[in-house]
């Protein structure tokens, strides 16, 4: 394992599950697992990291497999939701700890439900941020967004071998600076220019569906933009090609979940996500509490935040922040 330093924060690689995963850490005490989402890393908790070390905690942020600095397996199929959670498991050993807590956003949220409702015995606690807990344990399957959508729908689009990874790839600071205001809360709205819910329509490219930002928003610094390339310029021209591989897994992550769909999450948990999140947009209020209701019976709290996008903790960090410490206080009594 190689090691270097970086202000406070220690990153080094360690080998899990035969995949050499980037991780950045800092403080001492019981393990908090941070899993970021698409198309992000390590660097989306950057205003997490130190709160929750001074606070008393081992704070391990990790590129998921196939993201950033974090190893790219060659096959599809190599990014399936029981790779994910194998990865949680097999990195809480390496890190030479019996258990965390996980504290997930977007994909990493279904990351962090899932490894609870197989690995209790593993798992503290569970805090998912935008994404809820989900009868299918991942996503539901491709063809209810085409339903719903229609192709453009973001998630059936990245099916298509090549494509999206091609037009991701091409500019990494037009992705970032598009994707990251696109779906925030200080996105444009009215006349199609921000999407509540990405749909890419005919005619148009991926990142044609969400327009340049003439500035950046408060929460996003250029400095920002630049720490998520440097980040995943070491992939070229696949830099996104690991990120959407999770994606093409979603059918087979149902084919193989499909026995334990409906299973709940026997943990202490917490849901914080932004009232202006696309989330929310795909999942209506009412059908969002039946399921905190039926899928977290041990749920200790829900977090609205008002204004706040999908970039949850990047956009809302010291509410972020308060919400995660309140759950780690209130696990450890």
């Amino acid at each position: 394992m190689t090691k270097q330093a970086y202000g406070r924060i220690a990153h080094r690689h360690v080998e899990v599950n035969g995949v050499r995963l980037h991780v950045a850490e800092q403080g001492e005490g019981p393990l908090v697992l941070l899993l970021h989402g698409f198309p992000e890393s390590w660097y989306s908790w950057r205003h997490q990291v130190a709160p929750l070390a001074e606070a008393g905690y081992r704070v391990v942020a990790v590129d998921q497999r196939g993201y950033a600095r974090s190893e790219q397996p060659a096959s599809v199929d190599a990014y399936t939701l029981l790779h994910l959670v194998g990865d949680v498991t097999g990195l809480i050993h390496a890190l030479g700890e019996e258990s965390a807590v996980l504290v997930g956003h977007d994909w990493g949220a279904p990351v962090a439900w899932t490894t609870a409702t197989l690995r209790p015995d593993l798992v503290r606690g569970v805090a998912g941020l935008s994404v809820p807990p989900l009868p299918t344990l991942g996503p539901p399957p491709l063809a209810q967004g085409r339903e719903r959508y229609g192709d453009g729908f973001y998630q059936n689009y990245f099916q298509r071998p090549g494509v999206a990874d091609a037009e991701l790839g091409h500019d990494l600071h037009a992705t970032f600076r598009r994707i990251l205001r696109g779906v925030s809360g200080d996105r444009p709205r009215g006349g199609g220019a921000g999407p509540r819910v990405w749909v890419v329509r005919e005619g148009q490219t991926l990142l044609e569906s969400i327009p340049e930002p003439e500035k950046l928003p408060h929460w996003l610094s250029e400095a920002d933009v630049e720490a998520f390339v440097a980040d995943y310029a070491e992939h070229g021209e696949r830099a996104f090609t690991g990120g959407l591989n999770w994606y093409r897994n979603i059918d087979r992550n149902n084919e193989l979940l499909a026995g334990l769909a409906g299973r709940p999450v026997d943990v202490p948990a917490l849901y914080v996500a932004g009232d202006q999140d696309m989330v929310t947009a795909l999942i209506p209020e009412e059908a969002l509490r039946r399921l905190l209701e039926r899928l977290t019976p041990k749920l200790y709290r829900r977090v609205t935040l008002p204004g706040v996008g999908h970039w949850t903790q990047q956009e809302s960090p010291a509410e972020v922040n308060a919400a995660l410490l309140d759950f780690l206080g209130h696990l450890d009594g």
